[in-house]
């Protein structure tokens, strides 16, 4: 077996990994530029999420308090019903 190892050998081992080394930098910064932007785009649509239930929560809370002062108005007509039925006369206010 030879002892020696083409210089033409060498210098294609030598620049292969010359390139390699090279190529490294921009593909770091490529999945850094991908991750970020997968990042991003997750918190905008987590953001967008949060305020779409935040505004069924605001229905549904507004919905609720409707509900209640239609509800308070019927529970007062009802009480006076009962009591111009029962004869009760409505408390005088005093001055």
């Amino acid at each position: 077996m030879a002892d020696t190892v083409s210089g033409q050998i060498t210098d294609s081992v030598s620049q292969t990994n010359v390139k390699v080394l090279g190529d490294a930098p921009a593909q770091a910064l490529g999945s850094l530029y991908q991750s970020l932007g997968q990042t991003t785009s997750l918190a905008g649509g987590n953001q967008t999420t949060e305020q779409q239930q935040t505004n069924v929560l605001h229905q549904a809370t507004t919905t609720m308090g409707v509900t209640l002062l239609y509800a308070i108005g019927t529970a007062v007509g009802s009480q006076a019903s009962i009591d111009i039925a029962n004869d009760k006369q409505a408390p005088v206010a005093k001055a």
